[in-house]
C-alpha cells in the first residue's frame, strides 16, 4: 500500500514512463525476468526465491542484484554492559515480529555471563506484548502472510520434538483469529538444530553459549548466509577484531541495523549478489564502457 500511495505522489513529480509501479501476482516476477525490454532486476526476499530470479534471468543474461535471506549472528562479548545490550538486540530480533532479514537470528553470549543476558533477555520479552497494530499498546504484530505462518508452525513443532529448553512462549495459539505467533526464546539448542540453521523469518530466536573467541567465530560463519552480524563488548578493539572476521557483508560493533544511502549494503555466500546503496550500488545499474582512440 505504500509503495502504490508513494506511486500516487511521484506520477505528478518525475516525467511519464521515469518510474512505473506494476502490481500482480506470482507470474509477475518472471514476466519481469525474462523480458528483453528490462535490462536489470533488483530483488529482495528469501534465498529460495532469489535462486528462482537469477534463473529466470539467465534467459538472457539480464543483470541482477539479489538481496536475499540472512542467518545473523549476534556476538555478546564477556566485557559487554548487558543493561544497554539486551534492549538494542531485543529490538533487532524481534522488532517488525522478526520479519526482517538483517534481525539477529543467533544470539551468541559468553559462558560467564550467559544466564544473566538470558534472564535480562527473558525479562524485557515478558513486558512486550504481541496484538492488533491499530491498538497503542502493541509492540508486535502479526506474521505478515499464512504460508510464513505455517512454516513457524512447522518450526515449532520441531523445536517440541526435540525438547529444546524454552525459555519463553513456544507454543502459538491457532485458535486466535490472525497469524499472531508469541515472542519466543529458546536456551542453548544444539548447532545443527533447524532453529540455529535456518532463517526463521518470525519472532522466535536461540541464545547459544560459547567458550573463546576463535570458537564463536568458527561457530558464526558456519552458515550458507552472510548478510549482516554485530559484536557487542566495551573492549572496543578487540570487538573490531572480532568483527573483521565474520564473513558478512555488513558488521555492526555496539550498534545494529545502522543504514544510510551512502553505505554499501551487500550479502556474502547465500545472502545474495551484487550491492545496494553508496556508490558501489550506483555502479550495480551501470554498463562499464572503455573508449580507446588511436592517437
Amino acid at each position: 500500500m505504500c509503495t502504490l500511495w508513494f506511486g500516487t505522489i511521484a506520477k505528478d513529480i518525475f516525467p511519464k514512463g521515469v518510474l512505473n509501479i506494476v502490481s500482480g501476482g506470482n507470474d509477475l516476477g518472471q514476466w519481469m525476468t525474462e523480458h528483453p525490454g528490462i535490462s536489470k532486476i533488483s530483488f529482495t526476499g528469501s534465498s529460495a526465491t532469489g535462486k528462482k530470479v537469477m534463473a529466470s534471468s539467465a534467459v538472457n543474461l539480464k543483470r541482477i542484484t539479489l538481496e536475499l535471506g540472512g542467518n545473523d549472528a549476534a556476538i555478546v562479548m564477556p566485557d559487554a554492559d548487558l543493561d544497554e545490550v539486551v534492549p538494542q538486540l531485543f529490538g533487532a530480533a524481534f522488532g517488525n515480529s522478526g520479519q526482517w532479514c538483517i534481525a539477529p537470528k543467533r544470539i551468541f553470549i559468553h559462558s560467564s555471563n550467559y544466564r544473566t543476558f538470558a534472564d535480562k533477555f527473558v525479562a524485557f520479552a515478558k513486558e512486550k506484548k504481541v496484538g492488533d497494530g491499530m491498538l497503542p499498546d502493541t509492540d508486535l504484530g502479526p506474521i505478515q502472510n499464512k504460508m510464513q505462518y505455517a512454516k513457524l508452525l512447522n518450526m515449532f513443532e520441531d523445536i517440541r520434538e526435540k525438547g529444546y529448553n524454552v525459555l519463553l512462549g513456544g507454543c502459538i495459539d491457532e485458535s486466535l483469529a490472525g497469524n499472531f505467533v508469541p515472542v519466543t526464546i529458546v536456551d542453548n539448542p544444539p548447532d545443527d538444530s533447524r532453529i540455529v540453521r535456518e532463517e526463521p523469518f518470525g519472532p522466535v530466536v536461540p541464545l547459544l553459549q560459547y567458550d573463546d573467541f576463535d570458537e564463536v567465530v568458527e561457530r558464526a560463519n558456519n552458515t550458507d548466509y552472510g548478510l549482516g552480524g554485530s559484536v557487542w563488548g566495551r573492549d572496543r578493539a578487540k570487538a573490531i577484531e572480532i568483527a573483521r572476521q565474520l564473513d558478512t557483508g555488513t558488521v555492526w560493533v555496539n550498534e545494529i541495523q545502522v543504514h544510510g544511502i551512502t553505505l554499501p549494503l551487500a550479502g556474502h555466500k547465500q545472502s545474495g549478489m551484487g550491492v545496494e546503496n553508496g556508490v558501489e550500488g550506483l555502479c550495480d545499474f551501470t554498463n562499464t564502457k572503455t573508449l580507446m582512440f588511436k592517437k
